[in-house]
């Protein structure tokens, strides 16, 4: 069936070119390739949908009613050929009906099908059409035949763009005067400049290959050109080597080397494609695919893919004229729909100011890479290329997420003021750096810092912090490729540790699993609320050989020192005594095999799920120590995804429910004489992290930016004074505590960011 397929696949290519060379209108055009679709396929019915008017409009049918064409509108989002437009996706169903989005129009005739495949039509990057197929047996489509299907889509844009027969082809309308647009913070920063766009797009004009040989040496070419092209980038970069953002780029140069993408592009060719279009349709397949899996982290590492295949295009196409290539002329902010990390190395770090992204996200390679060049960086500013244009000033504030395109001469100096007032309280922070922690009244605080890469702990000094508080040893799973094996834990964990010197570090076990799911640990379950899913402990528990393996590089790149564990998310006392029966199991094994071991192994357990609170009577004699993740902890009290906008005010630290669930647990702690940390970006705000002294914490792990602020706030209270102040409050909580407490500390003359 797969051959026959194939063959199907090479008869519509074969008639499509031939469609395409003759003369005739673009209705009679259309109205052919749905013959030589549904003959070649044997299928009962192939239709086109196009978008004109803003409906997507039966423009031509092969066994569907012929009276329905040009009838027959369906809204964007209306039907599974809607739906398909929408959201640029591939539909591939054996019961058509059974889908939730289906919606019959009696017109058609279609009631006898029942199964069905739809590809979206895209020009440049927006949908214009949609083409359909169906049968009347139940079946899966081949995907040799949903590949042959993507192609035809592939010309059919040209087509329709060239007849102007679709919404899409046609330009859109801008507005030139100031607008202000707000993001997703992704690499802290102010910086204005120029708008230059990225633009990595070809469009591919020719599909069907003469010569197929010779696209093949095209292709071959292209990929050394490209992988010498990375190779070079990665050994030219500037911002030194080792840490996470190196390990990003050899990860991205493994899927340059990949030759099962390679592969898929040469079978491709030999389906009768030109370069260019094997390319953009082993593309515009993984793209869909991506599209069909829920989990973000696998999307986001597909955006190196994506990366990769245009820069390929470029190469094969000649198309090399980028921004990156043609050199930067001033200051300049970057504007693209997404980057991968080899593409950002293109460009001039003196004149790469800052960078705006359609998409982004946290922990895609790109933000790594940028955070490491120290380029502030927004994402998630969904229609900036359709706003801004080439060359409009744009003033760029990583710090609270916004951006003003072509700014008026008021944002302008507002921007500046900002800036210049920015920089002197960064340069007052920075002085206090060196400065302990010690409040007016002589309590000393403890300043740790939340880390995850390596060369974090090179700064230790620099940002004026006492040890790393927490390091996420999962930050070296999310981007890896394939599992970290031992050698390579054991080496960023031996690496930190020495680089930290004789200040602690406190190493927290791999948090996957849930929304942060790995691709290649195939947990394929999906789970209706991931952050409360299999994840954290309870994966590695289940997984023990991760755990084991996790324990001895641990274990091992601590020999002779001392090493701290802290296991994540607990919910029963149970969990962290199974896990640290783990960790003793190989210390006794490693001790059997004479190998040199930590001179001290201290555990420690987060309590992120509220229900451990009520256990700590328990728990908190086996524990060394105790650390509050405030970020889980908050949004579990509250019924609130930490993420959903919409609950924004509900998720509130400084609520009087989560200060007095927090107090309750710092007085058992110390009760118990048990170390207890804030972990959480609470602890990392002034006012939060002020209302948390009054209850009775003493110790912090934050992020580094916030030690400065911290510590002059730290340096500025009488913490004696504080716990009196929440003693009141909490007693007879205001309306709005946020407001009482900053109110509070401006009279007392407390510094606050």
């Amino acid at each position: 069936m797969v051959e026959s397929a194939a063959i199907a696949a090479r008869e519509i290519l074969t008639g499509l070119h031939a469609v395409m060379a003759a003369r005739g209108s673009a209705q009679a055009k259309l109205d052919k390739v749905v013959d030589i679709i549904a003959e070649a396929m044997e299928s009962e019915v192939c239709s086109i949908y196009v978008l004109k008017e803003g409906h997507l409009e039966l423009f031509a049918t092969h066994g569907l009613n012929r009276e329905a064409v040009h009838k027959t509108r369906l809204e964007m989002g209306e039907g599974l050929v809607g739906t398909i437009a929408e959201q640029m996706l591939i539909l591939n169903l054996e019961e058509a009906s059974r889908h939730p989005q289906f919606a019959f129009r009696p017109e058609t005739g279609e009631e006898h099908f029942h199964s069905f495949a739809g590809i979206p039509i895209v020009r440049r990057e927006t949908p214009i059409g949609v083409l359909t197929v169906q049968h009347e047996d139940s079946r899966k489509y081949l995907e040799v035949e949903i590949e042959a299907l993507q192609t035809v889509a592939m010309v059919l844009s040209e087509l329709l763009a060239s007849a102007g027969l679709a919404d899409g082809t046609k330009g859109r309308a801008r507005d030139t005067g100031s607008q202000a647009l707000a993001g997703l913070k992704l690499v802290t920063g102010m910086a204005r400049g120029r708008a230059v766009f990225h633009q990595p797009k070809v469009t591919v004009e020719h599909t069907v290959a003469e010569d197929i040989e010779a696209e093949r040496a095209r292709v071959y070419s292209a990929f050394r050109k490209m992988r010498e092209q990375i190779d070079n980038n990665i050994r030219d970069a500037e911002f030194g080597v080792g840490g996470e953002h190196h390990e990003v780029l050899e990860t991205y140069k493994m899927f340059a080397y990949d030759e099962g993408w390679s592969r898929r592009i040469n079978e491709a060719i030999d389906s009768g494609l030109t370069a260019e279009a094997a390319i953009e349709r082993v593309q515009q397949r993984t793209r869909a695919r991506m599209q069909e899996i829920d989990d973000p982290l696998l999307k986001e590492r597909m955006h190196d893919l994506e990366d990769l295949s245009n820069r390929l295009l470029r190469i094969v196409s000649g198309k090399l004229g980028t921004a990156a290539s043609q050199g930067l002329q001033e200051d300049t902010i970057l504007i693209a729909r997404n980057l991968g990390p080899a593409e950002l190395l293109d460009y001039d770090k003196r004149r790469l100011k800052g960078i705006v992204l359609q998409e982004g996200s946290l922990t895609a390679h790109v933000t790594i890479v940028a955070r490491a060049m120290g380029v502030p960086m927004l994402g998630k500013v969904e229609d900036i290329r359709h706003i801004a244009a080439e060359g409009d000033e744009i003033l760029l504030d990583g710090d609270h997420g916004t951006l003003v395109v072509r700014p008026e001469p008021r944002e302008r100096d507002q921007f500046d003021q900002s800036m210049a007032t920015t920089q002197a309280r960064r340069a007052e922070f920075a002085a206090n750096l060196s400065k302990p922690a010690q409040t007016l009244d002589g309590l000393a605080v403890e300043l740790m810092v939340n880390a995850g890469l390596a060369e974090d702990a090179d700064h230790l000094d620099a940002v004026g912090a006492e040890g790393i508080g927490l390091f996420r040893t999962e930050f070296q799973f999310l981007v890896a490729a394939t599992l970290p094996g031992r050698e390579s834990q054991y080496k960023l964990y031996k690496s930190v540790l020495q680089a930290a010197g004789d200040k602690p570090v406190v190493f927290r076990t791999i948090d996957i699993g849930g929304d942060k799911a790995l691709p290649y640990l195939d947990e394929k379950d999906e789970a209706e609320n991931p952050a409360m899913g299999w994840r954290a402990l309870r994966l590695s528990l289940d997984r023990q050989a991760l755990m084991k393996a996790q324990a001895r590089a641990l274990i091992e790149a601590a020999a002779g020192r001392h090493l701290k564990v802290m296991f994540p998310m607990v919910s029963e006392p149970w969990e962290y005594e199974e896990a640290r029966a783990l960790f003793e199991d190989q210390i006794a094994w490693l001790r059997g095999q004479k190998r040199f071991l930590p001179t001290v192994v201290e555990y420690g357990a987060m309590l992120e799920v509220p229900a451990l609170a009520e256990m700590l009577d328990q728990l908190l004699p086996r524990l060394d120590f105790l650390s509050i993740g405030t970020n889980d902890l908050t949004q579990f009290l509250f019924a609130a995804d930490r993420g959903d906008p919409r609950l924004a005010d509900r998720y509130d630290w400084l609520s009087p429910a989560i200060l007095r669930f927090l107090k309750r647990i710092i007085a058992q702690c110390d009760a118990a004489e048990t170390p207890v940390r804030i972990c959480g970006e609470m602890g990392g705000r002034t006012l939060e992290a002020m209302a948390l002294l009054g209850l009775g914490l003493r110790r912090f792990s934050i992020t580094p930016a916030a030690v400065g602020p911290l510590k002059a706030m730290i340096r500025s209270l009488d913490v004696a004074k504080v716990a009196e102040q929440m003693d009141e409050l909490l007693a007879n909580p205001p309306r709005d505590m946020r407001r009482a407490l900053a109110s509070w500390a401006r009279e007392t003359g407390v510094i606050l960011d």
